[in-house]
């Protein structure tokens, strides 16, 4: 088994992430570098600080701690040199503003499974249970495999949420001890793909069509990004490909298909990493133009749902 693996968020009574009530485990590292993230602190599988300058009042207990000197006052005002940062971590013992925060720290399969097990009663109660996320938790496979299997041992339903730009091997070693796959498909056309992710699709894709010859439980999802997928064209290709994965199940059922709009709310996140957010300027979809997509895709036979 192995030991421990980076975490950087373990959100409870989460009810988006699964069916029921779940508690949603996040791990560290994503290979993907898709320009509107929602989870950018999931990208580096490695812990690091973030800084969110709102709230620093300047005390300096930060300067005194810090054995790399990556944190220094100029004229009253903090700086933070992210360069020489280390990730020794003192400041952040020592900032009672909450200005600095650890993003990601090691746990072991015990100490995740205990903190899951925590809202038990919820899930008995909800049809609920716990789902790996991230970051990519594929990428983590024996770590989530270890986890998952913990899970499954005292009777939890367990999910995975994916990008699918992972090696099959790597998401196949999750599927006995998983309940639930969720995985985005984000584009079909593999040079625009590549544009606005940094990735080849054919990875994706290809696990998409393997997952689908499997009898597990699937929910495929398209996060709607403006400029991105929301053409007409785009998303009727996706619609289309959405079609030949419930065909290749022939029937059986198993396979549903979710919408996600694109927001903003992670604007402070990229400026905490120091990460210029390159989404800044786009808008929501609206409601009409999430059911405009949602029809798109009911007249490729593929029912949608709105999240």
């Amino acid at each position: 088994m192995v030991s421990s693996g980076v975490v950087f968020n373990i959100q409870r009574f989460s009810i988006h992430d699964g069916p029921g009530i779940r508690t949603t485990v996040f791990l560290k590292e994503c290979a993907m570098g898709c320009f509107w993230c929602h989870n950018p602190e999931g990208r580096n599988p490695d812990p690091e600080i973030q800084y969110f300058p709102t709230r620093c009042i300047a005390c300096g207990e930060c300067v005194k701690v810090c054995p790399n000197g990556a944190h220094e006052l100029r004229e009253g005002v903090h700086v933070f040199l992210r360069d020489r940062c280390a990730t020794a971590a003192e400041c952040v013992k020592v900032c009672c503003s909450n200005a600095l925060e650890l993003n990601g720290r090691r746990m072991s399969v015990e100490e995740v499974v205990e903190e899951v097990l925590r809202d038990r009663p919820f899930y008995d109660t909800s049809h609920g249970g716990v789902t790996l996320s991230g970051g990519e938790p594929a990428l983590n496979s024996e770590f989530a495999r270890d986890i998952l299997a913990s899970c499954k041992e005292k009777g939890l339903h367990t999910a995975i949420e994916t990008c699918g730009y992972c090696p099959w091997s790597s998401l196949e070693r999750l599927l006995p001890v998983t309940d639930l796959v969720m995985m985005d498909v984000k584009l079909i056309s593999p040079d625009r793909h590549r544009a606005v992710t940094r990735n080849s699709n054919e990875p994706i894709l290809a696990n998409a069509r393997r997952l689908a010859l499997t009898d597990k439980q699937l929910t495929f999802r398209t996060p709607v990004v403006p400029t991105v997928n929301d053409s007409e064209e785009e998303f009727g290709k996706i619609a289309s490909f959405i079609r030949s994965l419930l065909d290749l199940r022939e029937g059986k059922g198993g396979i549903r298909y979710e919408l996600l709009p694109f927001h903003r709310m992670a604007a402070d996140k990229y400026a905490s990493l120091g990460l210029g957010y390159e989404a800044a300027g786009l808008v929501p979809p609206s409601k009409s133009k999430m059911q405009e997509l949602s029809n798109i895709a009911r007249s490729y036979g593929v029912d949608a749902l709105i999240r």
